[in-house]
């Protein structure tokens, strides 16, 4: 099965030796994310709440440029600093899915790139 890269301008551009995302089939692998904005390349800001958002901007524009939408990820696993930002996290995330929402897991890591709170990946099947 051959794979495709995805690549966007409306997304953060990789900032090691990865893709944004890797299409093998129906399935894209969506590569972690945090809260870069795709013209400056900087953080967003240091809300936990304003990084999120950007996150799941970011996402979205991956998932678009491989030809699905958020609706269409299957699995996420969120990297957060703090778990105590959990709840907030998952405001944000309502404010992007809608039931039945995706597989996830939340993790709570020492450190993250750049020092930003949240990162995200996932996982995204696309219709035939």
């Amino acid at each position: 099965m051959a794979k495709q890269v995805i690549f966007t301008e409306n997304a953060p551009k990789a900032i090691g030796p990865y893709s944004q995302a890797v299409r093998a089939g129906n399935t894209v692998y969506l590569s972690g994310q945090i809260p870069l904005v795709p013209e400056t390349m900087e953080i967003i800001s240091d809300d936990v709440v304003e990084q999120t958002t950007q996150v799941f901007k970011n996402l979205q524009a991956v998932c678009e440029a491989a030809g699905g939408s958020l609706k269409d990820i299957v699995k996420l696993n969120i990297y957060m600093t703090d778990l105590g930002n959990f709840g907030a996290v998952n405001e944000v995330m309502m404010q992007f899915f809608e039931q039945p929402y995706p597989a996830r897991a939340a993790l709570g890591v020492r450190a993250l790139p750049k020092n930003v709170a949240v990162e995200i990946e996932g996982v995204m099947v696309l219709e035939d």
